[in-house]
């Protein structure tokens, strides 16, 4: 059994966690960690938990969590981890990081896009992002993973495919992406506020988000083609979910005839061997309800011929695919595991 301890256990990434772990057969939650409940039960704050075997909560000590455990996971805010993890894999720990400290390569663009110190350069060369359809093999090498965005991971997915052709129109990438409410995390703000957020649907960040350079960055990592995209995310009120609508203009030079039907099998070829993204019939909308509780992301193709654009639809949830759920098929390939091991695979439905 692997000792896992998770900083950050009180947040929703962090109970998530816990949730996945506590089916997970080859997996000991040995550690919770808290900077503001130090010496409290974890069912002070989450009743639903109660006969759930887990430890305590403790006070952050990196050395001390590097020594109990084999594996750690930051589900923390960003400015966290960027100072905790040199200690973490200093003292050679394995650590897996939900925030966003450790994906942007740059650390100029992290200070530009997140408003903070970032984590030593020497750190940021180690970390390997983690997403695993596209990354399997540093994967299984690695000892420290960025584990990517919610925004990101819908994103990429959906994108990725098309963009190793030469089918489209590099500079038409237009991505309009719709969250439900957990994705802004557990603290109380006027954002999230019920009455400021029920019967209401808003954009935010138009233009600024920190979820942007991550996407443009691994496209140019996964392509080699140096893109910008427009990225304009959403609010919905619901709790969790997300749903990205990707526009991509098809190069009129090109066989578009071919184009399209080569397409729904790029998709296919490109994702025959990812157990967690499902490849929809083309034409089909996938559904947030759909992918509810699970790490699977649904993908699925549209052509708009009057306007000559490919339209992607993609489908996670956000806490899931788009956080812990991905985390533990990271954790899965660093220790050797089955990918899919003690994975939730069935959606609650209704």
């Amino acid at each position: 059994m692997k000792r896992i301890g998770i900083i950050g256990a009180t947040g929703y990434s962090g109970i998530e966690l816990i949730r996945i772990l506590l089916q997970h057969p080859e997996i000991n939650i040995h550690s919770l960690y808290s900077s503001s409940a130090e010496g409290k039960s974890l069912t002070d704050y989450f009743p639903h938990l109660q006969g759930a075997d887990l430890p305590a909560l403790k006070g952050i000590q990196p050395e001390e969590i590097a020594q109990e455990n084999d594996l750690v996971f930051l589900a923390t805010p960003a400015g966290v981890s960027a100072e905790i993890t040199p200690a973490l894999i200093k003292e050679g720990v394995k650590v897996i990081d939900l925030s966003g400290d450790l994906r942007l390569h740059s650390p100029q663009a992290y200070k530009e896009w997140y408003k903070k110190s970032p984590a030593a350069e020497s750190v940021l060369q180690q970390a390997v992002y983690g997403l695993p359809e596209w990354n399997k093999s540093k994967l299984r090498e690695a000892s420290v993973v960025a584990n990517p965005g919610c925004y990101p991971t819908a994103t990429l997915l959906a994108l990725l495919p098309i963009l190793q052709t030469e089918w489209i129109k590099p500079d038409s990438i237009i991505v309009d992406a719709k969250s439900g409410v957990s994705g802004a995390g557990r603290g109380a703000s006027l954002g999230v506020h019920f009455s400021e957020l029920n019967d209401s649907f808003h954009a935010y960040k138009v233009g600024q988000h920190q979820h942007t350079p991550e996407i443009e960055q691994e496209i140019l990592h996964m392509t080699k083609k140096e893109i910008t995209i427009q990225f304009t995310p959403h609010l919905v009120p619901m709790t969790r979910g997300i749903l990205a609508t990707s526009y991509v203009s098809l190069d009129k030079s090109k066989d578009v005839a071919h184009i399209v039907e080569s397409l729904q099998e790029l998709y296919e070829n490109a994702y025959q061997h990812a157990p967690f993204v499902r490849v929809r019939p083309f034409g089909s909308y996938p559904r947030t309800k759909e992918v509810l509780g699970t790490n699977y992301c649904d993908v699925a193709l549209h052509l708009d011929e009057r306007t000559g654009r490919i339209v992607i639809l993609s489908v996670i949830d956000n806490m899931v695919k788009g956080a812990a759920g991905q985390a533990v098929q990271n954790m899965n390939l660093l220790f050797g595991f089955e990918e899919t091991l003690g994975l939730p695979v069935h959606a609650l439905y209704p």
